[in-house]
């Protein structure tokens, strides 16, 4: 499956964007997606995931009541909705498909296919 992540783009502190993460490939509802980020100098890091179904969301404790994770199978799409910006959600954010067990997981090291990334930089 290819993943093209988009919606990035810069914004004021308090500010809102929507990711969008779009699949092509296999059957999309066959996998787990999840986000991450990686702000400059720093390693990567789990931001939210969604099962296949979309029945079950995870979110890393930084960016839970902030952030949230759907999707859209019928359009092969995943989101996140991100509200309430920080300065320090700077980073680029990648989408990754989860095939062999489609559930959400905060480990970068479950995940099979990665996207390209988007940034977000939000400034104070």
């Amino acid at each position: 499956v290819q993943l093209q992540a988009s919606g990035g783009g810069l914004v004021q502190a308090g500010g809102s964007l929507r990711l969008s993460c779009a699949a092509s490939g296999r059957t999309f509802s066959d996998y787990a997606v999840g986000w991450f980020r990686q702000a400059p100098g720093k390693e990567r890091e789990f931001v939210a995931a969604i099962s296949w179904s979309g029945g079950s969301t995870y979110s890393a404790g930084s960016v839970k009541g902030r952030f949230t994770i759907s999707r859209d199978n019928a359009k092969n799409t995943v989101y996140l909705q991100m509200n309430s910006l920080k300065p320090e959600d700077t980073a680029v954010y990648f989408c990754a498909a989860r095939a062999r067990y489609p559930y959400p997981s905060a480990s970068g090291r479950d995940y099979d296919y990665w996207g390209q990334g988007t940034l977000v930089t939000v400034s104070s």
